[in-house]
């Protein structure tokens, strides 16, 4: 039998449906790669053999008497350590809910449970997801498949290289201002941010909540469909979530895949180019509109003028949020507690020794950041004057997709960087790093992260950003630019991945 790890999600649910192996099979081969590789990549945090393969018999029992499975049913798949899980351990990544053990199920996770698809663990990340190299988690760094001295990219940094590692042939990360689309690009994976309020938030333990957006991360855009196709739909539990029927992503990709990208109108954003980027990526870049053109795409220049405040107003507004969301960490309702080593116990000694001793740097500045943004005196100067960026970044994104069918952009800047970059001294320098990816979560659109290619080596990204509510778009076109990309590198990227 060929290396199961080795097939993308959809040649398993064929073969699965087709009797080729089991799901018990399927789901043995990829914890055996866990216990192998994960102590060079620490992708997991926590890992659920035993529910796994529970899972995986019991599609098996299923599919032998015949009975309606849904397509992918048998697939494993890896989740975000931030998303809540009954029964299992959910950590954020964070000494304050190190051993917490949620009641309930995130309304994505039930989603994963009644399309059949085994758990295989929960994924590292940044300590409640504030960063961009998984190196801010309490339980130690993730490292990249690529090349272990360098960073998976972040939050979603163990999702990524679980996918990238072949430890899982999918993954679910969230995306607050480009965590799912720029550790694609650093794995070499596809990873997509959908329409904000198209996939709930409920039991996805919150950062910025006006921000933050569940979504898929896989090998392929096909992969990436499937499992946003499971995801998706409207919630009763999450008041900000779209009532809209969702649409046929996998359809949408095979479309694309076949139909190419003659007569696409793809618009290049003139703010993401020039200084500051790695000549790599921009060469990989302008390879593929060259490969776009070749196909029949149009391509067209494209201002947006708000693009160059998006970060500063992003960094205003996200730590607003997180100051107001992570207050409930009090060492008093649930998740950790602290009291003084001397003094008086009270409210207040019991917060601050609990946030000290369970709160990351990182957190600790965005918290800070925020409490200052919002404080009497500052809240107009700073929190109202970034949200007034946001709406001027809305209306430029809907002012470009008047004259094209999407936006393209190199997803981050750079490669994946080396642990204890320079940057880490210099925060400002590596919240820059995601100019490419914020601006879609301040205009709630969606995008999608594809492999371009290689440079020196390592994978670059590239981003595609549709109108809201046009996902299927995204698929459409990342299937035909996935289609002409393959062709022109020999096949997918992932081929090249070296040896752990």
């Amino acid at each position: 039998m060929t290396d199961l790890t080795r097939k993308t999600a959809t040649e398993l649910a064929q073969g699965l449906r087709a009797g080729d192996f089991t799901s018990t099979e399927v789901t043995r081969a990829h914890l055996d790669r866990i216990e192998s590789v994960e102590p060079t990549i620490n992708a997991f945090i926590t890992t659920t053999a035993d529910a796994a393969l529970a899972t995986a018999a019991d599609v098996d029992r299923k599919r032998a008497a015949g009975e309606d499975l849904h397509p992918y049913a048998g697939v494993p798949i890896a989740l975000k350590d931030l998303v809540v899980t009954q029964g299992i351990r959910t950590t954020a990544a964070s000494k304050m809910l190190a051993n917490w053990v949620p009641p309930y199920d995130a309304t994505v996770y039930q989603k994963v449970q009644e399309a059949g698809l085994p758990l295989l663990g929960k994924t590292n990340l940044d300590e409640f997801a504030m960063g961009a190299t998984t190196e801010h988690s309490a339980f130690g760094n993730t490292t990249n498949p690529w090349d272990t001295t360098r960073s998976p990219g972040g939050s979603s940094g163990g999702a990524a290289a679980s996918v990238a590692a072949f430890e899982a042939p999918l993954s679910v990360g969230t995306d607050t201002g480009g965590s799912i689309r720029q550790p694609a690009a650093f794995n070499g994976l596809v990873g997509v941010k959908p329409t904000y309020g198209s996939v709930s938030r409920y039991g996805i333990i919150a950062m910025a909540s006006s921000l933050d957006q569940v979504g898929p991360l896989a090998r392929t855009v096909e992969d990436a469909a499937a499992l946003h196709q499971i995801l998706a739909g409207h919630d009763r539990h999450d008041s900000t979530s779209l009532t809209d029927e969702v649409p046929d992503f996998t359809a949408a990709a095979h479309a694309g895949a076949q139909e190419g990208l003659k007569g696409k109108k793809l618009g290049v954003i003139r703010q993401l180019q020039g200084e500051g980027w790695d000549a790599g990526v921009i060469a990989r870049f302008n390879e593929a509109l060259e490969l776009a053109q070749k196909a029949g795409a149009e391509i067209v220049e494209v201002d947006i003028p708000s693009i160059g405040y998006a970060v500063e107003a992003y960094y205003l507004i996200m730590p607003s949020e997180v100051s107001s969301n992570l207050a409930r960490y009090d060492g008093m309702r649930y998740g950790l507690r602290v009291e003084p080593s001397e003094g008086p116990v009270t409210a207040e000694t019991v917060m601050a020794a609990t946030r000290a001793a369970g709160f990351g740097k990182e957190v600790k500045r965005r918290i800070l950041l925020g409490t200052y943004a919002l404080s009497a005196g500052y809240y107009d100067a700073y929190y109202g004057s970034a949200q007034k960026v946001r709406t001027l970044v809305q209306r430029d994104f809907a002012a470009a997709f008047d004259k094209v069918d999407v936006l393209v952009s190199p997803t981050s800047p750079t490669t994946a960087l080396p642990f204890g970059t320079e940057n880490d001294a210099d925060p400002m320098a590596l919240y820059m790093g995601d100019i490419s990816t914020i601006p879609a979560n301040l205009a709630g659109i969606p995008g999608m992260s594809l492999p371009s290619g290689l440079s020196d080596g390592l994978p670059t990204g590239l981003q595609l950003l549709a109108p809201a509510r046009e996902d299927a778009r995204l698929y459409t076109v990342g299937g035909a630019f996935e289609a002409e990309l393959n062709g022109h590198l020999g096949g997918p990227i992932l081929d090249q991945i070296p040896q752990l």
